[in-house]
């Protein structure tokens, strides 16, 4: 399975096969190749971390998804970083549940990799239509 999950902070994943199944199934709904996707679960402090030292970015921050893909490659490998901390903060802040927030920002991570962005505003919006697509269709299938 090209898709792992790493902790270096613990987070409370369930159904990790089925997951697994599902951001594949996402690829392949994006006409995307998955090669190695690698997910490190963090703190806020090691995200901040990463921030500062890859991106010249002084914040914190949800997500951080790196594209490791070869140039002529035909399949995406990546590292995808996400605060547990901030996740936490945001299920608050946005009133829903964390595993909720946690998938949002799990598919929001895929959809980069997929080619979407979310700098501009109009982008934005297409990227959260796409993760409340996959949300819905996700708890569909198994319960979050």
């Amino acid at each position: 399975m090209p898709v792992k999950f790493n902790f270096q902070k613990s987070a409370s994943l369930k159904n990790r096969q089925q997951l697994k199944t599902f951001l594949l199934s996402i690829f392949k709904r994006e006409q995307k190749s998955p090669g190695k996707i690698d997910f490190i679960f963090c703190s806020d402090d090691y995200i901040l971390q990463i921030n500062k030292s890859f991106l010249n970015h002084d914040y914190y921050t949800d997500i951080i998804t790196f594209d490791l893909s070869d140039y002529m490659a035909t399949s995406i490998d990546a590292e995808i970083y996400i605060s547990i901390d901030t996740v936490k903060s945001n299920s608050v802040l946005f009133n829903t549940s964390f595993n909720n927030e946690l998938h949002r920002v799990i598919f929001h991570g895929i959809l980069h990799l997929c080619g979407y962005n979310d700098k501009r505003k109009e982008d934005k919006k297409t990227m959260s239509k796409k993760e409340d697509y996959y949300l819905r269709k996700y708890k569909m299938q198994c319960s979050m």
